[in-house]
């Protein structure tokens, strides 16, 4: 029998509450973004390793009717090739968290064919959206993605707007030598268009040995450039649990009023406010991006376990979560996922 009483929050050792559940809806993905995977891709999880959509719900519902789950972000690979996107988000939207309401729901997406789609999601359930844009030169875009789909991303982004997810976050991966040249650019087109910038620092989530600290492209780095074009002051936001440290950016005869954020990852760590907890594609709990273990739930789902069993496991994966990611530390091994197997 199952059921759906409220059993417990997720609580870490350190105090730290888990409300944003990431779901990856999928490992696979249509571009092959260096950052993410190599260039000839991945093997992708054979289709019965992932989890089906009432596997997907069933978690989802726990998650938000158990264990205080307030939110979930849909991310992959990438989640539009997922064919059942819509009906999976308007199921989890039907859903009731501890607050009384519907769970907040947003994807992350690299843009494609969501022109598409981007008025079903809307009508769905999904209120925001995180969108990959990490040049707008095509050139250095299909450089980046290894695919020359730039113009395809932006009629994703532009349909994403006209059916009302707001705000549209764009997502840009700083990495010098490569896309340092459009960083103010980016800020621009965004500041035009009302959408809210987030820079991220490239963190060693891709190919096996491709990433380099000294590499690096750092927060200052980011804004060091920025503040070459734009008048940059720290917005006085509180921040909360959000990945990215926002500065305001004053109106000029250019562009309007509006705001970029940095998530520094590696070199500004929001590790002591995280409030994050991912399920993986193949039904494994990560606790952060950068574990080296995780916590399955797919075998026990599979094997009859119920509602409460799932909860209690998910909730003991929960209280091992480390304080931080650790790569400061001259021990620190990045996870043998790449991003793509992760989610976002």
């Amino acid at each position: 029998m199952q059921s759906n009483t409220q059993l417990g929050v997720l609580t870490d050792r350190f105090g730290r509450v888990a409300r944003d559940l990431r779901v990856s809806l999928t490992d696979r993905c249509n571009l092959r973004c260096e950052y993410c995977m190599p260039a000839e891709g991945l093997e992708w999880l054979p289709t019965e390793n992932t989890l089906s959509d009432e596997e997907i719900l069933r978690l989802i519902r726990i998650g938000i009717e158990m264990l205080g789950i307030e939110q979930v972000r849909f991310t992959g690979g990438e989640p539009l090739l997922r064919r059942s996107l819509e009906q999976i988000v308007s199921q989890t939207k039907a859903m009731t968290t501890h607050l009384g309401a519907a769970p907040q729901i947003s994807i992350t997406s690299n843009g494609l064919g969501l022109d598409k789609r981007a008025e079903a999601l809307a009508k769905a359930g999904v209120s925001r959206a995180n969108i990959s844009l990490d040049s707008l030169d095509q050139q250095r875009y299909a450089a980046v993605a290894r695919r020359d789909r730039l113009a395809d991303a932006l009629r994703g982004i532009e349909a994403a707007d006209r059916a009302g997810m707001s705000p549209i976050k764009i997502n840009a991966v700083a990495m010098k030598g490569i896309n340092e040249d459009d960083i103010v650019e980016l800020l621009a087109f965004c500041l035009d268009h009302g959408y809210h910038l987030r820079f991220i620092e490239h963190m060693p989530l891709g190919p096996a040995h491709s990433w380099k600290r000294d590499q690096l492209l750092t927060q200052a780095d980011i804004l060091e450039r920025l503040s070459t074009k734009f008048e940059l002051t720290p917005s006085s936001k509180p921040r909360g649990s959000a990945p990215a440290e926002l500065w305001n950016v004053a109106a000029s005869a250019d562009h309007p009023a509006g705001d970029v954020g940095v998530i520094a990852s590696v070199t500004n760590p929001f590790c002591d406010d995280c409030d994050r907890t991912r399920i993986t594609a193949d039904g494994q709990i990560r606790t952060c991006l950068f574990a080296t273990t995780e916590t399955d739930l797919r075998g026990p789902l599979r094997t009859g376990a119920s509602d409460e069993e799932l909860a209690t496991i998910w909730m003991g994966a929960t209280e091992q979560k480390q304080a931080g990611h650790g790569m400061g530390r001259p021990d620190f091994q990045p996870p043998t996922r790449t991003m793509s197997r992760i989610g976002g």
